[in-house]
């Protein structure tokens, strides 16, 4: 699909700044989307919306097709009349600019419930028969997403192969039973699944309002602790009791000696080419109802991928597997059409990774801040670029950009990344991030996309993800005193300047 000449903004629901402890999909959301378009931007980039598991990551999620609760917004709640003021009131005081998520999951889980039973008592006529609806057209995935999630609140939390026997390994009485059994707890779960979708869906409608499109991601594989796998096991690579055969990973290489044990379980592309993929397809169909545009993250995993076996300490003991990319990629836009895709071809990427991105016309991405300094990535640099490509100033699991650049400067290491970028830029002032923003606007490349923390030019506080780091990432919040008029003046004018205004051209 070729993509506009057009720049936006990756920002995270959860970083938007509210009274509730974590940014949600209320008023304030809206006001930001406000200043998306004051801003001169199309573009809206999240990450995954599923609901968060293990560290609170969305890039490991109990499902690849629901909707994170913790998202939901209160306000929005009291608006439909399913909570009062005084059922939010208990609000504890909390860092405005940093999320726990331990506190907030209590409190939210709380007041979803509370919003359930008022609804069961009481239901609005239209939403009762919006939610039947809801039910009938996700059944695929929603049914067992419900009992898996009522089940694991059940296990008190527990990974489901520590669960009944009978259940985790779905034994057809076990599911009529357990069912049965916890009726009340999934009914509450296809509630809260309803609510997030209306809650989204409405503000995706006033997103296109303001003429911009959100970018969604669609991480390669998916938790080892969700229902996709507790549901599918056949898909995956997996024996019948859950044990884990292959894992996914990547190889050793300078930065980690021993490799990375994503401990993700693989696919069983062989089995899922059976069906012509349908469980992918049914994820992409999933995915493209509440996003426009797919970046699929480690896209090489698509043309090979690193197999682990499951019991492996580390990630040494891999190999590389070919994986069906031209076939799945050919059989996916045969069924669904010309699916808009970017590709997330970071690492180390093969010709036959490029060839297969190339192959479908995916954009892939470029980093600036991997461009600058001895041994660097000359790719990066920006008159290396091609047009079909999306640039970055840095992605979520790197520093921001000043705050990358400020080390840089302190610790004149043998790359001399500092003085690199000071050339390249041809300016040796502090404002590096400014600049840079600036050179990637002026670029070539179709598609800009720059972290809001570099576009208000914070430093390493506002990091979002320490990748290895089990615990503590994830949590950054803006504040609106950070933000006023001529931020988005400035950036209305750079999409003005260089052309990334859509239907700019058109116009003249």
């Amino acid at each position: 699909m070729k993509f506009e000449r057009s720049a936006g903004i990756l920002l995270h629901p959860t970083s938007v700044p509210g009274k509730y402890g974590m940014g949600d999909l209320g008023p304030e959301m809206y006001k930001f989307i406000d200043f998306l378009k004051d801003a001169g931007q199309s573009l809206w980039q999240v990450f995954p919306l599923g609901p968060t598991g293990y560290g609170d990551s969305p890039y490991q999620c109990f499902s690849a097709f629901a909707g994170n609760p913790l998202l939901i917004s209160p306000d929005l709640l009291i608006k439909d009349g399913y909570l009062t003021e005084d059922d939010v009131a208990d609000i504890p005081p909390h860092n405005p600019v940093s999320i726990d998520f331990g506190q907030i999951i209590g409190l939210k889980t709380k007041w979803l419930f509370t919003a359930y039973k008022r609804f069961s008592e009481n239901p609005d006529p239209h939403d009762l028969a919006e939610l039947k609806k809801f039910e009938k057209k996700h059944k695929e995935w929603l049914d067992d997403f419900a009992l898996f999630m009522a089940c694991k609140e059940h296990h008190g939390g527990a990974l489901w192969t520590s669960w009944d026997k009978d259940i985790a390994l779905r034994k057809p009485a076990a599911l009529t039973a357990w069912r049965k059994k916890l009726s009340d707890r999934i009914r509450y779960q296809v509630f809260v699944q309803y609510i997030f979708f209306k809650q989204w869906l409405n503000l995706k409608k006033y997103v296109h309002s303001q003429g911009i499109k959100i970018i969604g991601d669609l991480p390669i594989f998916i938790a080892y602790d969700s229902a996709d796998l507790w549901a599918n096991k056949e898909l995956f690579s997996v024996d019948e009791q859950g044990k884990l055969l292959t894992v996914a990973g990547v190889p050793p290489d300078y930065f980690s000696p021993t490799g990375q044990l994503w401990g993700n379980p693989l696919y069983k592309w062989k089995a899922m080419e059976k069906d012509g993929f349908k469980w992918w397809k049914d994820r992409i169909r999933s995915l493209l109802e509440i996003v426009d545009i797919l970046r699929i993250d480690h896209f090489r995993g698509f043309d090979a991928y690193w197999e682990i076996p499951g019991d492996a300490p580390t990630a040494e003991t891999g190999k590389w597997v070919k994986a069906p990319g031209k076939k799945f990629f050919a059989s996916v836009i045969k069924e669904l059409g010309d699916v808009p895709i970017m590709a997330e071809d970071l690492g180390v990427i093969t010709p036959t990774v490029e060839e297969l991105r190339d192959m479908f016309g995916f954009p892939g991405m470029k980093i600036l801040q991997f461009a600058f300094g001895t041994g660097m990535e000359a790719k990066f640099l920006p008159h290396n670029f091609i047009k079909n490509c999306v640039v970055y100033t840095g992605s979520h699991d790197n520093e921001t950009t000043r705050g990358y650049f400020e080390a840089a400067k302190h610790q004149q290491n043998e790359n001399d990344i500092y003085k690199s970028v000071q050339n390249y830029l041809d300016y040796y002032g502090d404002e590096i991030c400014v600049k840079l923003i600036r050179q990637a606007y002026s670029s070539v490349a179709d598609t800009v996309v720059i972290p809001l923390q570099d576009i208000l030019n914070l430093g390493a506080g506002a990091r979002m993800n320490f990748p290895g780091k089990p615990a503590g990432n994830w949590g950054w919040r803006f504040q609106w005193e950070q933000i006023d008029h001529r931020l988005a003046d400035y950036y209305r004018y750079l999409s003005h300047l260089y052309e990334r205004v859509p239907d700019q051209k058109q116009s003249k």
